[in-house]
């Protein structure tokens, strides 16, 4: 009998695949200004580049996933990673390592992708369990990873290279647990003649799957002024880098306590559009609080807001999506999502920059408030309103 994909082994993919990325991205923006002694603008546009190429590689990973066998686009995502971070070991000076780092945007996207459209074959687990606990592991690896990812830089000398080291080995270890258990039921859908069409999705399936994903990208957009633009804000308050810094562990932390809780009440509350309502309107009132904000305090306060709305949200609307599609099509629209969660990502820090520079920071709060709010109140409308005519599979 052909062994399947079971849940843990799914978890310890996006473990490693977290741990492993968050020794690249965070430390980029310092490496490029500090050592190869470039502006913070052309750090901005390297990171644009890395987002673009995740968009890339998420969408045409999602397209694959429905067409090719999924344990090989892994292994080959994992291929071209580990390839990758070996030649910046290499070739970690200007313009080699924008270029290179530009492809590692794209397996980055290539392997999120795969991981939550293997989310959507397993069986004996509800969807929403498989995402909240995909959205929990991400998080402790991000957590684990960017809390020793500085020491060992600065162990290091200010070198990328034992980073880059540290997370081919990771992805190597994950090559051999993708071999070894990340083999799908076959299903017969997979054996479906050329006579015999796939499942189309419904129209007003499509229309909410966009709703989402639209809402999730503008979602995306507001939260990334937290892990941007408000650096500046906070440390003009006479905050330390330090004590800001500690807002995204205080941030981790309370993803992963949120999580356990929310598993917990998934027990009684069986509407997944309520997290979602929730989260959106949660993350809006962060950016109440930040109109407010004068001291540290205040800070922590939206950051404690701020973090129960994403951990309500963000798990829950790819559990959506994978209720919303057929199973020919859970690969392709688990790409979109992650693509347009890479756009937001990309265009938020830009964005932010350019109304700062504009209008300042007060009026960036109050845009980012007006937003959110918008989102939250257009994603409820449309999806109650076709609540009623979707179909589930």
């Amino acid at each position: 009998m052909q062994r399947e994909l079971k849940l843990q082994w799914l978890l310890l993919g996006a473990f490693l695949t977290s741990f492993g990325n968050s020794f690249v991205w965070p430390l980029t923006t310092v490496y490029i200004h500090d050592q190869l002694h470039q502006s913070l603008t052309v750090a901005g546009l390297v990171l644009m580049f890395f987002s673009g190429a995740n968009v890339l590689g998420s969408v045409l990973a999602g397209m694959f996933f429905d067409r090719v066998r999924p344990q090989r686009l892994m292994v080959a995502g994992l291929l071209g990673a580990i390839l990758t971070m070996l030649a910046m070991v290499a070739w970690n000076q200007w313009p080699a390592y924008p270029l290179l780092l530009t492809i590692i945007g794209f397996f980055n996207g290539w392997l999120l992708t795969l991981l939550n459209s293997f989310g959507t074959r397993l069986r004996g687990h509800d969807g929403r369990f498989i995402f909240n606990m995909i959205y929990f592991f991400n998080n402790l690896g991000m957590v684990f990873g960017t809390t020793i990812a500085g020491p060992i830089y600065e162990l290091a000398q200010n070198q990328v290279g034992p980073l880059f080291i540290i997370t081919a080995s990771l992805y190597a270890i994950f090559i051999l647990v993708v071999i070894r258990y990340y083999r799908l039921p076959v299903t017969p859908s997979q054996h479906a003649s050329a006579d015999r069409p796939a499942v189309a999705l419904p129209r007003v399936n499509a229309q909410v799957i966009w709703t989402l994903c639209l809402g999730l990208m503008l979602t995306w957009l507001v939260y990334a002024q937290w892990s941007s633009n408000m650096s500046v804000y906070i440390t003009s308050k006479g905050v330390s880098l330090t004590l800001y810094s500690l807002l995204w562990t205080i941030n981790g932390l309370l993803v992963i306590t949120f999580q356990l809780v929310i598993n917990w009440l998934n027990k009684w509350i069986k509407n997944d559009y309520h997290y979602v309502y929730f989260g959106l309107a949660t993350i809006a009132l962060s950016f109440a609080i930040l109109l407010v904000a004068n001291n540290y305090v205040w800070f922590v306060l939206g950051m404690v807001v701020l973090t129960l709305g994403e951990t309500t949200a963000f798990p829950m609307i790819p559990a959506l999506v994978n209720q919303l599609t057929p199973l020919e099509a859970k690969g392709k629209y688990q790409g979109l999502l992650n693509a347009m969660i890479a756009v937001g990502k990309a265009l938020g820090p830009l964005a932010g920059g350019l109304v700062i520079e504009a209008l300042g920071y007060r009026l960036l709060f109050v845009l980012c408030l007006a937003v959110a709010l918008v989102i939250t109140a257009v994603v409820g409308i449309v999806t109650q309103e076709k609540k009623g005519a979707v179909q589930h599979f």
